[in-house]
């Protein structure tokens, strides 16, 4: 994973829009970008397009967004949608690795009522949206082998605390940059991907390549993007360059070539431990984006 591009459940023509936009993922939500009172029209309108979608050899993996737990709406999102077997489940507000253990329940009844293999179907958890969340991020470790994602999001977060804006000079301020340090230390140590959030202003492209080389720089390995034109840009950023590649592939050679050493010198450099383990996390995100083998 990417890119991974939010779509309104309700919007046809958005959904069928998104599938040639080149993400990794689609997430099909049926929470924040879906009124009240088109919550059941965006059951029926995603229940419908997974079903005409999902038997395509050509397509991004599709994600539900669900309603959050605490909504009780939950259930009523699954039964619309679990029988078209999408990939996964986006569990929005997410209070703690208790609640991903809650949903993996709620899903393997489905699975079995359905006819899916148990745990199939993963999760990507939301996991910064309340401020009591930042308090459980360490808790997500071993809660489910569903687990595939960890994303932080700053809107909602900002609606708790009350904020006027989570931004300052196009930059976050710093409560969210804590809220976003804390989702990728929390992933890491999850073993699950860390998902950076949203750029809003999806006409600022520039400003979105900026925070997508941040991103990538400090430990992301994904973006969460609103509009198809996002898309190339966190594709391109988040896949290797050829460069990359040939340097993390120099290495893994060199420590493989000194037997496996604890430390070994290369263009001038010593370089230890942590040097290859970077170098092999880079071959392995090259290699699942296609380009290198």
């Amino acid at each position: 994973m990417r890119s991974l591009l939010f779509v309104p459940g309700d919007d046809k023509p958005k959904l069928t829009k998104a599938l040639a936009s080149g993400a990794d993922v689609m997430l099909l939500d049926l929470e924040d970008s879906v009124a009240l009172d088109a919550k059941q029209t965006a059951r029926e309108t995603t229940r419908y397009f997974l079903r005409d979608t999902i038997s395509r050899h050509e397509r991004p993996r599709l994600y539900v967004r669900v309603n959050a737990l605490d909504t009780g709406m939950t259930e009523m999102d699954l039964d619309a949608v679990m029988a078209e077997a999408p990939e996964g489940i986006i569990l929005p507000k997410s209070t703690s690795g208790r609640d991903v253990e809650r949903l993996d329940a709620m899903l393997s009844v489905h699975e079995a009522d359905r006819g899916i293999a148990e745990g199939r179907t993963r999760i990507i958890a939301i996991a910064t949206e309340t401020a009591a969340s930042l308090f459980s991020l360490g808790t997500y470790q071993g809660v489910s082998t569903r687990l595939a994602g960890m994303a932080w999001g700053g809107e909602d977060l900002s609606a708790d605390l009350g904020s006027s804006a989570n931004r300052a000079n196009g930059e976050f301020t710093e409560p969210y940059r804590f809220a976003r340090n804390l989702c990728l230390f929390g992933a890491v140590a999850a073993h699950v991907a860390p998902i950076d959030t949203v750029h809003t202003n999806f006409r600022d492209l520039d400003g979105l390549r900026a925070e997508c080389e941040e991103a990538v720089r400090d430990g992301f390995t994904a973006k969460l993007a609103i509009h198809p034109a996002q898309v190339p840009v966190i594709n391109e950023v988040f896949t290797p360059n050829a460069a990359e590649i040939e340097r993390a592939a120099r290495v893994a050679a060199a420590f493989k070539a000194a037997g496996d050493a604890g430390v070994i010198a290369m263009d001038g450099e010593m370089l230890d431990r942590p040097h290859l383990t970077r170098a092999k996390k880079l071959l392995e995100r090259a290699r699942l984006a296609g380009v290198y083998a």
